[in-house]
């Protein structure tokens, strides 16, 4: 008996009606740079196929609020507006449907259900009253690392005040993390931890230090001193903390910047364009992500994120895992009102979620290990 896969992407049928008789999407050049011929199509994060002569296919670099580029007569690419330069090709249409040769299948993962723009794993409600399977969240992360995936972080302080840090290090220094995005905080907190043992001036334990109110700054103006975080922990200033372990492992980091930084530290993005094109090159490898704690970062992430895991075949295509964790509804629901459909919310605060998380991710590596021959 085969078993079936845990999400199953049904394509199109473009040789039944109403997809086998569309017209050719229409394209119109841009009238200036960054300026959009009108009714331009807005694109979504789901699956998109847009017929050019004569063919469907889906545009590269699919995200959402952006426009289509034909590129070539075999290009397409999904493009954010303000690289948009005068005379290129952009797709127009407002319908979906595919009547104006452009198709958004929303329907691509549900199996033949309706409820539009949902997932089956992500349709139930979010509430902190619902139980979490950790047991799946960890099975898909493993399965994720196994296949080689891209899987991508995005944190926010919080992560450090409440003392997931030695789990986030974890999961970095055993492969779960591939890219990781945040701001200026994150880095500093966890910085100051590193060289004060302090986070807001706070031991772990929770107790004030004498002149804590000031010792994130001594630690961004440590790091400005050292030349930035690699050459802190190359010259033996860090030693431990998440920096630490991304620097020591080679995993790539995109802190952007915000008017309320301090310092920022020398590493921080102060651009918000420069950052949000930083972010993209990692997003538009993202096969996996995970949110944890960050409500602005992590509507910035997931608005640059497709719905699914962009693959060469459609019989390849599958959702593109979304956890979103957070102490309050709210953040989840906003990530999904947005328009990030995949998004699983998890409502609780930081240090149980990681810790749980790692428990029975543990757990899963446990299982997939060959049993001991007894002799």
């Amino acid at each position: 008996m085969t078993t079936r896969p845990r999400f199953q992407y049904h394509p199109p049928d473009f040789d039944a009606p109403p997809l086998t008789g569309a017209p050719d999407a229409r394209f119109e050049p841009a009238p200036a740079d960054g300026v959009l011929p009108d009714g331009f199509f807005s694109t979504t994060n789901l699956p998109t196929y847009v017929k050019a002569g004569g063919t469907w296919s889906r545009p590269r670099l699919p995200r959402m609020d952006c426009v289509i580029v034909r590129q070539s007569a075999r290009d397409l690419v999904t493009t954010e507006p303000r690289r948009v330069r005068k005379g290129q090709a952009v797709a127009v249409g407002t319908e979906e449907d595919g009547s104006q040769g452009i198709f958004v299948h929303a329907e691509g993962f549900l199996g033949g259900s309706h409820s539009a723009n949902e997932f089956g794993f992500m349709q139930t409600e979010v509430s902190r009253e619902r139980p979490v399977d950790y047991a799946v969240l960890a099975q898909l992360l493993g399965e994720e690392k196994q296949r080689g995936g891209k899987i991508v972080w995005v944190v926010g302080p919080a992560l450090v005040h409440a003392r997931a840090r030695e789990d986030m290090i974890w999961f970095i220094k055993n492969g779960y993390v591939q890219t990781l995005l945040g701001g200026n905080a994150v880095a500093v907190h966890d910085l100051e931890a590193a060289i004060f043992g302090t986070t807001l001036g706070m031991t772990s334990s929770g107790q004030g230090v004498e002149g804590g109110h000031a010792l994130h700054m001594r630690a961004i103006n440590q790091i400005r001193r050292a030349g930035g975080i690699a050459a802190a922990v190359r010259q033996g200033l860090v030693t431990a903390g998440i920096m630490h372990a991304l620097v020591v492992h080679g995993v790539p980091f995109v802190l952007a910047g915000s008017i309320r930084d301090d310092g920022p530290l020398p590493e921080v993005l102060s651009d918000t364009l420069a950052a949000q094109d930083a972010m993209r090159e990692f997003t538009a490898q993202a096969t996996f992500a995970v949110f944890v704690a960050t409500a602005l970062h992590a509507i910035a992430v997931g608005n640059m994120l497709p719905a699914f895991v962009d693959a060469r075949s459609p019989d390849d295509l599958r959702p593109l895992t979304t956890i979103c964790v957070d102490q309050t509804e709210f953040v989840v629901n906003k990530l999904r009102d947005r328009g990030t459909h995949q998004a699983y919310g998890v409502v609780t605060n930081a240090q149980d979620f990681m810790h749980v998380l790692r428990f029975y991710v543990e757990r899963w590596e446990q299982a997939q290990a060959p049993a001991t021959v007894l002799r």
